[in-house]
């Protein structure tokens, strides 16, 4: 059987290694071991921190809404409640964002389910 030399290889991991975790604190940027470590548990934190990232974002969805509805006179569960049962398919996102950036529009829509 011949002889296999993998050092181009390895040398080209461990450079993209070190390239992933330059600007990383103290001997995880220069370390392999500690190089490919800081990787792991990085992509690890980047994968839940995505999934938390949406409810995150849906939560402060829900404080612009009640707090635009609360200036008209109406509380966020009535709001709603008054969707649902009018059939409006506004999502949390868009009345969120016509809450904070247009509420001339967010009052009409609330004054339309009085």
């Amino acid at each position: 059987m011949t002889r296999v030399k993998k050092g181009v290889h390895a040398l080209k991991r461990r450079r993209s290694v070190l390239k992933q975790t330059k600007g990383m604190r103290h001997g995880r940027s220069t370390k392999e071991r500690q190089a490919k470590e800081a990787l792991v548990h990085a992509g690890n934190y980047s994968f839940a921190h995505r999934k938390d990232k949406k409810s995150h974002n849906r939560k402060l969805w829900n404080i612009k809404i009640n707090a635009g509805s609360r200036e008209i006179g109406m509380t966020y569960s009535k709001l709603i409640g008054a969707l649902k049962k009018n059939k409006i398919e506004l999502d949390r996102k868009i009345l969120a964002d016509l809450a904070e950036h247009n509420p001339k529009t967010f009052a009409k829509i609330l004054k339309s389910l009085k």
